[in-house]
């Protein structure tokens, strides 16, 4: 049997997508299974014990390349080769846990008997269902987005009570981050606390004096503080660096996802704003200390009841908005209710 996944992006989505590739493997643990997946995420799933094939869709580096050239040809030939991949399979089964457009189109590339997702009815779907031949009624969105994914195998018969993401950093990965740290100054994973403070959504944002008030408060009780992120966060990374009274360090734009992985495994707190390297440390079995605004956590949240979600209870929250003129549920948040958090969960650990 041949299964194909798609599920492209974003880095969240897709480990929220890990347990039901679990279900998958557990129901059909002989069949042949292969996921669809954008590069900036892939990291994720390459090499994973559950997969037998990943193919990695470059479509916003193709779609830039079309448009702004130079090299079109090359990005034409990667393009066709990619779609040639993704048909070489008669799958007898696709389950597109995505729902948007750029998932129907690959559905409709993609050779498959059955073609399950949710039909007309899930919000933000960009009528994705009509690519699909086996259509699963919506539902609420309002349940947690693995959740959803878990029902949706649930409607075609495979039930499961387990969220086993089985994501496992190598050897290799772990002394990467014994690496990264040593050229820092530390020599005790176990003593650093990593923060994750950047997001993509404006909203998502919370002040930078606040980050460096709870990494201060962090630094005093005998923890190194250890801020990640991408390339594009290190002038902001260095903004809150540069407001603290204690020494921090930077790891932006320095980690894979499975380095990334490997060192939140080894911390016994992460702190994040709503991005994917919150679900990464959560997947990670790690305490998370969760700052909210915009976004609902009951949708998009750390999943398990390890982790603490800090937020402001207003009546224009969440809004689910992008941007905003007037962000007080987050400009307004205070640092004491991160830092309560983060002592809770501490006390838990030790």
């Amino acid at each position: 049997m041949h299964i194909l996944i798609v599920k492209t992006s974003a880095i969240g989505d897709v480990i929220h997508t890990l347990p039901a590739l679990h279900a998958l493997r557990s129901h059909f643990p002989d069949a042949h299974i292969t996921w669809v997946i954008e590069e900036a995420a892939a990291d994720i799933i390459i090499d994973h014990p559950e997969l037998d094939r990943v193919l990695v869709s470059k479509r916003k580096r193709w779609v830039h390349t079309l448009q702004h050239g130079p090299d079109r040809l090359r990005a034409f030939k990667e393009l066709r080769a990619f779609i040639s991949e993704l048909r070489d399979t008669h799958y007898d089964l696709l389950i597109d846990f995505q729902g948007l457009l750029k998932s129907g189109i690959l559905v409709a590339l993609s050779r498959a008997k059955r073609k399950v997702g949710f039909g007309r009815g899930m919000e933000h779907a960009e009528c994705s269902y009509i690519f699909l031949n086996e259509r699963v009624p919506a539902v609420d969105m309002n349940i947690h987005a693995l959740k959803r994914g878990l029902m949706l195998l649930e409607s075609i018969g495979i039930k499961t009570d387990e969220v086993v993401y089985n994501l496992q950093p190598s050897d290799k990965h772990y002394l990467q981050v014994k690496t990264l740290l040593r050229t820092l100054g530390i020599k005790e994973p176990s003593r650093v606390i990593p923060i994750n403070p950047v997001a993509t959504w404006p909203t998502k944002l919370w002040n930078n004096g606040g980050f460096a008030q709870v990494a201060d408060w962090l630094v005093n009780q005998g923890y190194h503080v250890v801020f990640t992120g991408g390339k594009g966060d290190k002038q902001i990374i260095d903004a809150i660096i540069s407001l603290m009274k204690n020494p921090a360090a930077s790891l932006a734009g320095e980690t894979s996802l499975k380095t990334l992985a490997a060192l939140y495994k080894r911390a016994p707190l992460v702190i994040s704003t709503d991005t994917g390297p919150m679900h990464l440390a959560a997947a990670m079995g790690t305490p998370v200390v969760a700052v909210f605004g915009a976004t609902a956590p009951w949708r998009t949240g750390p999943y398990g009841d390890r982790h603490r979600v800090v937020r402001l209870d207003l009546p224009c929250s969440p809004c689910l908005k992008r941007e905003c003129d007037a962000p007080v549920c987050m400009r307004d948040l205070a640092s004491d209710r991160v830092i309560n958090a983060a002592k809770e969960l501490l006390a838990e650990v030790d």
